[in-house]
């Protein structure tokens, strides 16, 4: 029987710190370039080298200012401030690139959806159907402020608005224009049929649309929608929408949990299974040798910021744990914040001080170190226990723990007959489901596709 081959994205934002905060002060970190457009462009030729699944981008809207109540820490080690938008990135590391994948984050609560189906179609036409959406309905309350509301809207309300979004959307990108409106006849003068292009009225609680999709059908027409909600309400529409979901787990036994939980939510919605694919955040140190690795290992140690890893994760739960002594049980307190991250807090059993052993690389991500041979038996390990099928993997310091994996690690997975040793043929959809660059039936978006009379 062949090998589950393991999925790979790189895991980054268009930021200086993302997961491992302060590791932009080592030396050979060229993170501080990510505003030019060649630190883009030679980070997806480095990632179409291994070949990699996809690029999948993070974002916020908004800055990370609960912990001391300030912004101070995060503009100083710059924990995701500055932070550039990520769907400009597209064009140019399509135009270097011919398989790799795009997952783009954007904030449904602040984009209108008729505009955002425009643009996502514009990079799906311009990736020759490469794109694809992480559906986020954001949890900061500097977000929403920033945005004009009072406070940010409830957690499972904003899934409630999310859901009429997609609704809003399918019906622009599966039911305006049918699959032959576009004729593109020069002697006729047609180049797309009246009769075959569509009006979308939408009037629901949340969104008033009425007009035509603006874009001709894309290669996908709906891009790959990943999303990474783990509680109850985003499991739910986890089930009716995802088709790649992002977990962080932190052993192998609640992750499996965490995995079932996702393919249940796809088969109480009509769907298959696997017709979800489940990626896990990860971070890998790999060296020539087991000694080598670990070397580095201490090299980067040095470099990180533990508090700052705490002050992201103050925003990602909306206690400020500065306000904590070292060993003070730090309080659980209900919020809209992210369900996922509070609820390791909820037994009243955690410290600053534990917080900030956890956030020693500057991120709580679990750590794969060793040799080649080593994180390839880890690696296959977490798929074959949990369910996995993927991984997203951060980046600690740029370039070098993306080529060091593609260098060491990718030719291990390639041997065992792990990991792909070319890409197939087709769009993002294409690759990862080896089926249709369209939605499948069993997705709820199929119901919007116009039905011809």
């Amino acid at each position: 029987m062949a090998k589950k081959k393991i999925l790979l994205n790189a895991f980054n934002m268009n930021c200086i710190g993302h997961i491992n905060h302060g590791l932009w002060t080592h030396p050979r970190d060229t993170s501080t370039q990510y505003k030019t457009i060649e630190y883009w462009t030679d980070l997806a030729k480095t990632l179409e080298r291994g070949l990699f699944d996809g690029l999948f981008i993070a974002d916020i809207v908004g800055v990370y200012d609960v912990y001391q109540n300030s912004i101070d820490v995060p503009l100083k080690e710059s924990i995701q401030l500055p932070v550039n938008d990520p769907l400009l990135l597209v064009s140019a590391m399509a135009a270097v690139t011919q398989n790799l994948g795009f997952g783009l984050t954007a904030n449904l609560t602040y984009e209108p959806p008729y505009l955002f189906a425009r643009r996502m179609s514009t990079l799906d036409h311009l990736s020759r159907g490469r794109v694809g959406w992480n559906i986020v309905t954001g949890y900061l309350d500097s977000a929403a402020k920033a945005m004009g509301l009072t406070e940010q809207v409830e957690h499972d309300r904003r899934y409630d608005q999310a859901d009429e979004y997609l609704e809003v959307l399918y019906k622009l990108w599966e039911g305006s224009w049918e699959d032959d409106a576009v004729l593109n006849d020069p002697q006729a003068r047609v180049y797309a049929q009246p009769g075959k292009v569509h009006k979308v009225e939408h009037h629901g609680e949340f969104y008033q649309v009425e007009g035509y999709h603006l874009c001709e059908p894309s290669p996908q027409r709906t891009p790959v929608l990943f999303q990474a909600g783990s509680s109850d309400r985003g499991l739910l529409f986890a089930g009716r929408h995802a088709e790649c979901v992002f977990i962080s787990g932190q052993n192998k036994a609640s992750t499996k949990v965490q995995v079932d939980k996702v393919r249940a939510s796809a088969v109480e919605a009509g769907r298959n299974p696997d017709d979800i694919k489940v990626f896990m955040g990860l971070n890998v140190i790999v060296g020539a040798t087991e000694a080598l690795a670990w070397a580095k290992h201490a090299e980067y140690l040095s470099y990180a910021s533990a508090e700052a890893g705490v002050a992201h994760f103050s925003a990602s739960t909306a206690i400020d744990f500065a306000q904590y002594e070292l060993d003070e049980p730090i309080q659980y307190v209900k919020s809209n914040a992210i369900q996922s991250a509070t609820k390791n807090l909820q037994n009243n059993d955690w410290t600053r001080r534990k917080l900030l052993e956890q956030h020693a690389l500057g991120g709580r991500y679990i750590t794969l170190v060793g040799s080649p041979e080593q994180v390839a038996d880890e690696l296959e390990s977490w798929i074959a226990e949990t369910g996995l099928d993927g991984f997203n993997l951060t980046r600690i310091v740029t370039p070098e723990s993306y080529v060091d994996f593609i260098d060491l690690v990718v030719p291990e997975l390639q041997k065992r007959g792990s990991y792909k040793t070319a890409y197939e043929a087709g769009t993002l959809r294409e690759k990862v489901f080896h089926n249709s660059a369209r939605l499948p039936e069993q997705h709820t978006g199929s119901t919007y596709r116009h039905s011809p009379l």
